[in-house]
């Protein structure tokens, strides 16, 4: 579903992605690790077509992000890190905006925005202004919006940010309810307990590149570790390669994470 070919990225004479290649399958719960300024949004930004790679290719679904966006775009639902709505819409306007946009049918996308709004429990202010939501409100519509036309592949860049614990569980049970059922799910988190509940693989990218790729299992092997713990073992994996910045940041992150 998710197909990542000798992609490399640059600004200027930095190489912000270099070589990469992924291959995510239908149904797949895939989460995406790296120290800060390690590319992975960088990435994320190529998979949905914000940025083009500078060589190689990306196929969603078949359909060729940088010729075919279009096409491509129909089948993904994306929630950024910071989610972005409209301030002069409500939480149900933009909901039924976004509805239109994938030109869902009207009585459907009733439907289907009464579904969402239960789903990630917005009753209490989708009627009202976005400007006056929280962080976590928002990305709770945000999620909801991402969901709204059923899409085949999900890219989420930090999901868990902001929200409060009941919707985090909320978001978890979901994720691995919608990999269940076939939906492709790309997620990139520094939340390295939420990786190791729900991942089915996790890839490791450092320095642009990607340094590990395959299910905690495989990683504690390569490491040779008997740690369960994927704070442990993601540590031990990427402090050879970080300089002394990107260590203590990638250390502060996982601790605050458990």
């Amino acid at each position: 579903m998710i197909e990542i070919e000798h992609v490399t990225r640059r600004y200027g004479a930095k190489i912000a992605v270099d070589d990469l290649n992924l291959h995510i399958p239908r149904g797949e719960l895939f989460a995406f690790l790296g120290p800060n300024g390690a590319g992975k949004t960088t990435t994320i930004k190529m998979l949905v077509g914000l940025l083009r790679p500078s060589s190689g290719t990306i196929r969603l679904c078949g359909h060729d992000v940088g010729q075919q966006q279009t096409a491509a775009n129909r089948l993904l639902g994306y929630v950024p890190d910071v989610p972005y709505l409209y301030d002069k819409l409500s939480g149900n306007e933009f909901l039924r905006f976004i509805a239109e946009m994938y030109g869902i049918d009207s009585r459907e996308a009733d439907e289907r925005i009464k579904e969402q709004i239960s789903i990630f429990k917005l009753h209490e202010f989708v009627d009202d202004l976005t400007e006056s939501y929280s962080h976590g409100m928002k990305q709770r519509v945000a999620f909801a919006a991402a969901m709204l036309h059923d899409p085949h592949v999900l890219v989420i860049d930090e999901p868990m940010v902001g929200l409060d614990p009941r919707s985090v569980r909320v978001i978890k049970d979901l994720l691995k309810k919608k990999a269940r059922g076939g939906q492709t799910i790309f997620m990139s988190t520094h939340l390295l307990s939420i990786a190791q509940e729900i991942a089915d693989r996790v890839g490791i990218v450092d320095q642009g590149r990607l340094q590990f790729l395959g299910t905690i299992d495989e990683l504690r092997a390569r490491v040779a570790s008997h740690e369960s713990s994927l704070e442990h073992l993601y540590l031990s994996f990427t402090a050879p390669q970080a300089n002394g910045q990107e260590a203590e940041t990638t250390a502060a992150s996982a601790e605050d994470s458990v």
